[in-house]
């Protein structure tokens, strides 16, 4: 048995071959596109209908109306009531899975091959014929209510909501795609009706079936089930995405505010948000600024990690992320740390945003350490047929190349060094970035406020 040298880290070995399958595409006559990946094995097929009409459509006067109307697809269509519509599913062994996120919502089904044609009926009922009834709307409504009560409780929760808010203010992006009890109490199953006959389009949805099926027997079962499928003719729709994405944005101004307090009288850790307007998804930077990213916060060993976990002792753990949307999503730095080490952890995180990009660049083993953990398990985020159905969700929510996942680690190395630290300093912006703190404001007050980042605010989360 050969010696183990436990003085430093193993050298990583060569990145695993990986291949994204080749989609089958289609197009049926209501403009619905088709995405068919074939693979045979397992008798299984997972289908995903992807819809952009995530809470970034969401009116300025309905926060959660995109989310609120998503939940309601499956509480019953034509005479399925919401039980007869589950026992359906059953019954072909299939669960529903509704996620909405910023730009899109996603309904996927996995279940056997032979139970395809089956699944699509269902799948279609629930997305272009729901009931959505009076009573059914005030009983999701009400468990949706109950829900954001207990969400006032969560520090992270809390931090989130006023981050969002100061860097979008009144765009869809400024509040959490629940909403709150407020907007709620204000909507009627005509919001939701309205929405979904506007949002919801066949020309701009994508159906995607991956695993025991060809493309042909696809787009059979798909015209069969989704053919039908029209808007209503005279309703104008609405741009995807509102084009001014934020207060500050990437080339504007720092936020008038910039030091926010959520006061909780007695807590023994403070909760921090800190960050500003990233960008969009299909930015030409976006490889640099994923490699960027995992040097500063994107795993235990990134320098924030080092710094208020490793050195500092101030939190178990701390995380940095673009959220890349299809307009400029946030980029943030996230953390619970002690009340007494509040505001040296904010100047702490501040200092490494500056650094990053001036002083103290990546250095050749960050940057080989960090490569490591983005590109050596990559191919695990396509083994199932259910992940490969993702990421072809990914590929239709963004508009990206059917290449994209081929080139992710080939562009990810060949990076250079001044690219990195180019992206690091056009970028992040620590001169105007919002700090939400949600602990003990008469503990932290005063210590934040010696940071240089103007008077604090204390806010509530509104939720």
């Amino acid at each position: 048995m050969s010696p183990v040298d436990r003085s430093r880290l193993p050298v990583p070995g060569p990145d695993p071959d990986f291949t994204f399958p080749a989609a089958d595409t289609h197009h049926l006559r209501n403009g619905l596109s088709l995405r068919t990946v074939e693979r045979r094995g397992l008798p299984m097929v997972s289908l995903a209908l992807v819809l952009p009409a995530g809470s970034g459509l969401d009116p300025e006067d309905r926060p959660g109306l995109a989310s609120l109307t998503a939940d309601m697809l499956d509480e019953g269509s034509g005479d399925r009531s919401a039980i007869e519509m589950q026992e359906a599913l059953a019954r072909i062994g299939a669960e529903l899975d509704t996620e909405t996120g910023p730009d899109s919502v996603v309904l996927a089904l996995s279940l056997l091959d032979r139970f395809v044609p089956s699944g699509l009926q269902l799948l279609s009922d629930i997305a272009v014929r729901p009931r959505l009834g009076a009573a059914d709307f005030e009983r999701v409504r009400t468990l949706r209510s109950n829900r954001i009560r207990q969400l006032r409780d969560v520090p992270g929760v809390n931090a989130e909501a006023v981050f969002a808010r100061a860097l979008y203010g009144t765009h869809p992006y400024g509040h959490l795609s629940i909403g709150s009890s407020a907007s709620l109490a204000g909507m009627d199953t005509g919001d939701v009706t309205g929405f979904h006959r506007v949002r919801y389009d066949p020309s701009r949805a994508t159906l995607i079936a991956a695993g025991a099926i060809d493309g042909a027997a696809f787009a059979r079962q798909a015209e069969d089930a989704f053919g039908s499928w029209r808007r209503p003719a005279g309703d104008a729709m609405p741009p995807a995405v509102p084009a001014d994405h934020s207060n500050g944005g990437v080339a504007g101004a720092a936020p008038a505010q910039r030091l926010l307090i959520v006061d909780r009288p007695g807590a023994a850790q403070t909760e921090l948000c800190i960050g500003h307007a990233g960008v969009p998804r299909q930015t030409p930077d976006f490889h640099a600024l994923v490699l960027l990213n995992a040097v500063l916060g994107g795993h235990f060993s990134s320098r924030l990690n080092l710094n208020l976990r490793e050195r500092k002792g101030y939190t178990y753990g701390v995380r940095s992320a673009f959220d890349f949307r299809r307009a400029a999503g946030p980029f943030s730095v996230r953390t619970s740390v002690q009340t007494d080490a509040t505001a040296d952890a904010v100047a702490q995180v501040l200092g490494e945003l500056r650094d990053i990009g001036q002083g103290r660049p990546a250095n050749e083993d960050e940057r080989s350490l960090s490569m490591a953990t983005l590109t050596k398990g990559y191919p695990r985020n396509f083994e199932t047929a259910g992940q490969v159905a993702r990421g072809l969700a990914q590929l239709a929510t963004h508009e990206l190349p059917d290449d994209t996942f081929n080139m992710f680690v080939p562009r990810l190395r060949a990076l250079t060094a001044d690219e990195v630290t180019r992206a690091a300093g056009q970028y992040l912006h620590p001169d105007r970035a919002v700090v939400v703190a949600v602990g003990d404001g008469a503990r932290i007050r005063g210590a934040l406020e010696t940071l240089g980042l103007g008077e604090a605010a204390i806010v509530a989360a509104d939720l």
